[in-house]
């Protein structure tokens, strides 16, 4: 079973120091991918972890290679003429990061200013659109992947990065580096994640859902919350805990 991940969006899916595949994402697939060997009730599955870019990441899961798509995915409609869609797994929205000090709080702040966003994601069309709608005039600088959103920020070559503001969060925490940064309040879009599998194969997608459903329905997403969002928010967000419980469908 090849599992589809982004080795630098934390804390959905990320290499640790151990360059292990973690994350909630990555949480969430290994388990539907132990109800994947219950279903055919054989232990004889091995799973391998397939690397993907923001840009390939659909056509990986098309083209059949990989199975299922894990990492901080808004599902779309027009996604859906791709690829096709598990229940929800998270709830967010596209922010700012900036280098504290900086005064990037949110859109109207970043008039004349650089602000970077990784190609091919929902948020560069959202942080278009929301810098239009607010009538500033900045420049959006598009880039290969999270490492680079941050390297750009860092080198005071932007003066924010835009993505998921959960995202964000994971970034900011897992910095190496001594540069303290700050994330603004404001959230300029609605990102439902969900993880990708392929058309048509409603079999799979069917056991994907009812993993994700077991796991809201017992509570057992909880733990799996707290493990990688508990640092900086020990209570999940309304919208969230509301997504958990329309998704406990029953059996």
């Amino acid at each position: 079973m090849r599992i589809g991940f982004r080795e630098n969006e934390p804390p959905m899916s990320f290499l640790d120091e151990n360059d292990k595949p973690t994350g909630y994402s990555i949480d969430l697939c290994t388990r539907i991918a132990n109800e994947v060997k219950t279903t055919l009730n054989t232990q004889d599955i091995k799973i391998e972890f397939v690397p993907v870019s923001a840009a390939e990441r659909f056509e990986a899961v098309a083209k059949g290679k990989v199975d299922i798509l894990c990492g901080s995915t808004t599902k779309t409609l027009s996604r859906a003429k791709l690829v096709d869609f598990t229940q929800l797994t998270f709830v967010t929205g596209a922010s700012l990061l900036s280098l504290d000090g900086s005064g990037v709080d949110g859109i109207s702040a970043l008039q004349d200013k650089k602000v970077a966003v990784v190609k091919g994601t929902t948020t560069i069309d959202q942080l278009n659109r929301a810098l239009k709608d607010a009538f500033i005039d900045a420049t959006v600088v598009p880039v290969d992947s999270a490492t680079g959103g941050m390297k750009a920020l860092v080198a005071g070559e932007v003066a924010a990065f835009a993505s998921d503001q959960v995202v964000l969060i994971g970034l900011a925490l897992t910095n190496k580096g001594t540069e303290k940064f700050s994330i603004a309040e404001e959230v300029f879009s609605f990102e439902p994640f969900a993880l990708a599998v392929r058309r048509n194969d409603s079999d799979f997608r069917l056991i994907a859902d009812r993993t994700l459903a077991r796991l809201n329905r017992t509570g057992q997403i909880s733990p799996i919350y707290g493990k990688w969002f508990g640092k900086f928010s020990s209570k999940v967000p309304i919208m969230l805990e509301a997504m958990y419980a329309l998704n406990s469908t029953p059996e």
